[in-house]
């Protein structure tokens, strides 16, 4: 090995879900939003002037954050945003886990927390999910150096009370709890109002699921001015432009059409329900979802096997080859045809397996 080769530093990758392009296919494998964004939003990419390309983005991101904070009813110093809640989380990762005591997140979660742990090198601890894949709160009242919450869970889909995080805030003053809700909009209460309670309580949303605007990258983090203006040093002293141009002036108007937003989320709740009767009718076991997705497993057929033959039909599901969760198909709930086509497939594959 060559000695510079000593100093490269070494970690596995999260690895991002399958973005294929074919003809006809039915992606349901990256929780991506089945529909458009809001009508605003195509209006402002006709309107955009070219000229601002040349420009640098306002570093505050102000125009977002002014929306933001006005939507939610805050302070803009009570707001950060980033190039998706990715980049929102992983800067929380850097600015507030710097202790040496670990830092806690369950074992059964969103994959990029271990990767961002090793990345920065930040001790940490997954206490693991119950067999019915719920947290143990308890598991959460020792001493450590943080805690990240999935709220609903990624891939379980399942959501806790707002009286839950309450009681691990309670029992965890000492440190910053994050709250990583990105997919709080399809079920359940956002834990947000207890930021007023909490000055160590940072919470974490995205334009990437229910606002249909995954390819445009923007995440954002509510909190305390003083955890806010923590990470906005971070981030100062990181990349000023971390936000483009173009995400600024399209994520305004994806906030301000919410009449088209609660349509948007009705219809992704209705199709997840009627797809739930089916599934359960068709063997499946999962539990009960409170995102756009659905954590399934069959009584008799391999979870592999299933996303090998769907696969080979062009239709993407996502499958995690990871301890106690390798019989598990993660699947993304489309348009009502994108799911008919799904499960009529499903059910011709079941039963060739079955015969």
């Amino acid at each position: 090995m060559r000695t510079w080769e000593n100093n490269i530093r070494k970690i596995a990758p999260y690895v991002p879900g399958e973005q294929p392009n074919f003809p006809d296919m039915i992606k349901l494998n990256t929780n991506e939003n089945p529909y458009p964004p809001a009508p605003g939003v195509r209006k402002a990419v006709l309107e955009f002037q070219m000229d601002k390309l040349r420009l640098y983005p306002d570093p505050t991101s102000n125009l977002l954050v002014k929306a933001l904070a006005d939507y939610y009813k805050l302070g803009e110093d009570q707001i950060f945003v980033g190039v998706g809640s990715d980049d929102v989380l992983a800067m929380a990762f850097m600015t507030f886990f710097n202790s040496h005591k670990p830092v806690l997140f369950p074992d059964i979660t969103y994959s990029f927390y271990d990767v961002w742990a090793e990345l920065f090198r930040i001790p940490y601890e997954r206490p693991a999910l119950d067999t019915n894949f719920r947290i143990r709160k308890e598991d959460y009242y020792k001493e450590n150096g943080g805690i990240v919450i999935a709220n609903p869970n990624a891939p379980t889909s399942i959501y806790e009370e707002t009286g839950f995080i309450r009681d691990i805030l309670e029992h965890n003053q000492d440190c910053v709890v994050i709250v990583d809700e990105a997919y709080i909009d399809f079920g359940g209460t956002s834990c947000l109002e207890l930021i007023k309670e909490f000055d160590n309580l940072l919470v974490v949303q995205t334009f990437s699921k229910s606002r249909s605007m995954a390819g445009m990258r923007i995440g954002y983090a509510m909190g305390s001015p003083a955890l806010i203006k923590a990470i906005h040093d971070v981030k100062y002293s990181y990349n000023s432009y971390t936000m483009n141009q173009t995400s600024l002036y399209y994520g305004v108007q994806a906030v301000k059409d919410e009449a088209y937003f609660k349509a948007c989320l009705g219809k992704i709740i209705k199709t997840r329900e009627w797809v739930s009767v089916k599934l359960k009718d068709l063997g499946f076991t999962f539990p009960d979802s409170q995102t756009n997705f659905i954590f399934a497993s069959h009584g008799t057929v391999p979870a592999e096997d299933l996303f090998a033959a769907l696969r080979a039909e062009n239709i993407f599901v996502r499958f995690f080859n990871k301890p106690r969760i390798h019989n598990h198909l993660r699947i993304t709930i489309g348009t009502d045809e994108e799911m008919d086509k799904f499960l009529n497939v499903l059910e011709g594959i079941l039963s060739g397996k079955n015969s």
